[in-house]
């Protein structure tokens, strides 16, 4: 039973859970070739957390970075549709020792990508898992797949600070953590117990993760006329990374044609390029190369 600790939440307690020397040394073979593994997080669902996730991936690729997406939102995977390979399925081989090695489907940047989703022989199931096994399942995507060498790992989370969120932690080694909010002050408020929540992980598992900062999405609309209109509110993104101390990356307009891009099972970054939201994701891919590579 986790007990309250003076000074704030909630302490995590870390479960009797063993993991074999063979997995673990494949877990380390597999991670040692990815050079930053980072989450995608926020403590609140319907922010656009996959969009952001799947354009940042985009961004990244296209300043010449190998990039793949562990999509880990087991009960509402929506990567491979934002990535334009929603009809494709996963590869397999079998190596010299027997093993299967799953191999990840590639967009036409190269995004290697991995998602519950490829493995449903019907698209419209629900995915009704219990804990145990979606954690054995996160192990697989990380010890069974053949990223092979990857600059950039980016992991599309669920929402919550539950189990789901802390099984990516546990399972790998990760090195930094982007949050999402929209502007409003209740977005903000519920993101803000996400970082807490990575504090927490940081103290009671020691772990060392750098939080890159906070991205803002839907943050305002541009008229045609040149107006611009603040539907979701204003300042949560500003105010929720000065209060906690990391960086505001960026700022996403919000923009009708990602909804029917991803209606048309098309990529939005590559429709729409020139695109405010599509040029302000290139500067935020900037900021975070600089805030992981240039140390």
């Amino acid at each position: 039973m986790s007990t309250p600790k003076s000074g704030g939440g909630v302490r995590i307690q870390q479960p009797q859970r063993r993991i074999g020397p063979t997995m673990s040394k494949k877990l380390e073979e597999r991670m040692s070739k990815i050079r930053y593994k980072i989450v995608v997080l926020s403590g609140k669902g319907g922010v656009g957390k996959s969009f952001i996730t799947s354009s940042l991936a985009m961004a990244l690729a296209l300043r010449n970075k190998r990039v793949g997406v562990a999509d880990v939102d087991f009960h509402g995977p929506s990567i491979p549709r934002m990535l334009g390979v929603e009809d494709e399925v996963l590869g397999a081989v079998v190596d010299e020792k027997g093993e299967t090695i799953i191999i990840p489907v590639e967009n036409a940047l190269g995004i290697k990508i991995v998602s519950i989703e490829f493995m449903l022989s019907d698209r419209t199931l629900p995915v009704a898992w219990r804990g145990a096994i979606k954690m054995k399942a996160l192990q697989q995507f990380l010890e069974d797949v053949d990223w092979g060498p990857l600059d950039y790992l980016l992991f599309d989370a669920p929402p919550g600070t539950g189990d789901d969120a802390l099984n990516i932690f546990q399972a790998a080694p990760i090195d930094a953590v982007i949050f999402v909010t929209l502007p409003s002050e209740v977005s903000s408020h519920v993101v803000a117990k996400s970082i807490r929540f990575v504090e927490m992980i940081k103290r009671d598992f020691n772990k060392d993760i750098k939080i890159l900062g906070v991205i803002e999405n839907m943050s305002y609309y541009v008229c045609d006329d040149g107006r611009i209109i603040k539907i979701f509110g204003e300042g949560g993104g500003e105010r929720l990374a000065k209060a906690l101390g990391v960086e505001l990356l960026g700022k996403i307009p919000l923009d009708p044609r990602v909804s029917e891009a991803n209606d048309r099972g098309e990529v939005f970054f590559v429709k729409y390029p020139d695109s405010p939201a599509s040029k302000e994701f290139l500067k935020i891919a900037d900021k975070i190369i600089k805030l992981v590579e240039e140390k």
